[in-house]
């Protein structure tokens, strides 16, 4: 059986800075505290090895729960990930099915988070059945299984049982109207905390006090 920790809807936003790959980027999020810091598995610009992510792991404060992203990954990589304890997360944002999940969920005992390429109400509705513990509503792009940076219409979000991150096009400038207007477990960012394509610590770190201030 796995054992999850589920978090009480109306404790603080939680904070989800995505896309690490340099130590720098792991010596800012120790820094500024975010509650989970994620490493891209999967074919992107962001995307780093096993051994890079084991690296940065290690130097990663131990509280920052780190996050393993993947898109249709190998589920027995995934597990020796989780048994090494790179990561603490499980993150799937491909085309994995229902059993998928089910296979993958009862062979780990650590949270998994699933992606949502937002296109319905009643796609949101029928993912939630599934095997996860969180959802992570991103935008849809064709041919992409990242939201690029793009918002989404959140009048497609239903009520939710389940605890899910908000996703797509975050920045300072509109993460407290969105946080204050649709209640997200938590929020989601990576390219809009960025500057040529490098984690930015200033803006990570206003995106962060930005959350945090609504507390």
């Amino acid at each position: 059986m796995r054992s999850v920790s589920m978090e009480k809807a109306g404790t603080q936003t939680k904070v989800k800075i995505c896309g690490l790959t340099r130590m720098e980027d792991v010596m800012c999020v120790n820094q500024c505290r975010p509650d989970y810091a994620g490493f891209v598995f999967a074919k992107s610009r962001r995307q780093v090895s096993s051994a890079q992510a084991e690296g940065l792991r290690r130097a990663m404060d131990s509280e920052i729960l780190s996050v393993g992203v993947f898109v249709n990954g190998d589920i027995d990589e995934i597990i020796r990930l989780v048994e090494k304890r790179v990561i603490d997360v499980i993150q799937l944002h491909g085309d994995e099915d229902a059993g998928y999940l089910k296979r993958l969920s009862k062979c780990v005992e650590v949270p998994i988070i699933r992606a949502v390429r937002v296109q319905s109400r009643e796609q949101i509705l029928a993912v939630q059945e599934q095997a996860c513990d969180y959802l992570l509503l991103d935008t849809y792009l064709p041919g992409q299984y990242g939201g690029g940076g793009q918002t989404f219409d959140p009048a497609l979000i239903p009520p939710l049982c389940k605890p899910w991150f908000l996703a797509g096009g975050l920045d300072s400038e509109n993460v407290v109207e969105k946080i204050q207007a649709y209640h997200p477990f938590g929020v989601d960012v990576s390219s809009k905390v960025e500057t040529e394509g490098k984690k930015d610590p200033e803006k990570i770190r206003e995106f962060i006090e930005r959350v945090r201030r609504l507390a």
